[in-house]
């Protein structure tokens, strides 16, 4: 008697039950693949047929939560997807070449970088990228000068007119040491970047308005300058994300030290970008986001 084969797992189904893991939604996974919502739920429960396990429960309301074959699945399908499009962009994609020049400030390099370069690597093998890391207020004047395509930078320090597309947008937050209490230290020693930084006018213009006595111990052009002397006990610093290394965090809001308002990651595209490597680059570097947004909203 021949044995039967095993049947491959479809990416479209993959897709969709991801999508709906993504968002905890039908609705908005049938949104995002452009299907009805039963369209999608019948993909859920066909792949459900072929695996022989539930990896999606509803809940009251619409909510959607995952299995334990679920959680194990959407990793899973999330390498498997990766692959896919890969692939498919590797063999259909036009055969982009050259050199596309990229900047970014060290404070997003290594949360945002690797994922969009590996992602451009993949479909895009025969591009070289340049990478600047520096200050956003550096960066902005490397644009003007025509000495970068694409640049990563902070909201405030774009040249004034200059035509941008917000990528992540959220409050300051002040960052300590988990292991030592220096944000309760009177006056308050800080560790910011140099003085044409908007987070440390931010930071200073909040401490001066609340009131609190506070001195300015470390100065930095880098995140990494700053961060160390917080993590050794000495200073607090400000972040634009909740990610920290480890050793640091992010105060909660009301413990002793005042609000911090909103601040925004920015793309500038130079006047003179080199195409087409410039626009795929770009839009890459949009996708990384959304989907990094996406993931920390589905958390």
């Amino acid at each position: 008697m021949a044995m039967s084969l095993p049947q491959g797992l479809d990416p479209d189904l993959l897709r969709a039950f991801a999508f709906i893991a993504e968002e905890g939604s039908f609705t908005r996974a049938a949104e995002r693949v452009g299907r009805t919502q039963s369209a999608v739920s019948m993909q859920v429960q066909r792949l459900e047929a072929m695996l022989g396990q539930r990896v999606l429960l509803r809940g009251k309301g619409g909510a959607v939560s995952l299995t334990p074959h679920g959680h194990y699945l959407l990793e899973r399908a999330r390498e498997m997807l990766a692959v896919n499009d890969q692939i498919w962009a590797t063999f259909r994609a036009p055969q982009v070449q050259g050199i596309v020049r990229l900047g970014t400030p060290d404070d997003y390099a290594l949360r945002y970088l690797p994922q969009v370069l590996k992602r451009f690597a993949d479909s895009h093998p025969s591009v070289e990228v340049e990478v600047l890391c520096a200050p956003s207020e550096d960066l902005a004047v490397h644009l003007q000068a025509d000495e970068l395509d694409l640049t990563l930078c902070t909201e405030g320090n774009e040249p004034k007119g200059w035509k941008s597309a917000e990528l992540w947008r959220g409050k300051l937050r002040w960052v300590t040491s988990t292991r030592h209490a220096p944000h309760r230290l009177d006056p308050l020693p800080l560790a910011l970047t140099q003085r044409r930084c908007s987070w440390r006018s931010a930071a200073l213009r909040a401490l001066e308005q609340a009131g609190i006595r506070h001195r300015v111990a470390y100065t930095s052009a880098t995140m990494a300058g700053t961060q160390a002397p917080v993590l050794a006990g000495l200073a607090v610093t400000v972040s634009a994300v909740d990610w920290v290394p480890d050793g640091l965090r992010a105060l909660p809001s009301g413990e002793r030290l005042p609000e911090l308002p909103d601040t925004a990651i920015l793309l500038l595209k130079g006047r003179e970008a080199r195409q087409p490597v410039t626009d795929v680059l770009e839009t890459h570097i949009i996708e990384t986001f959304r989907a990094e947004t996406r993931r920390a909203t589905a958390a």
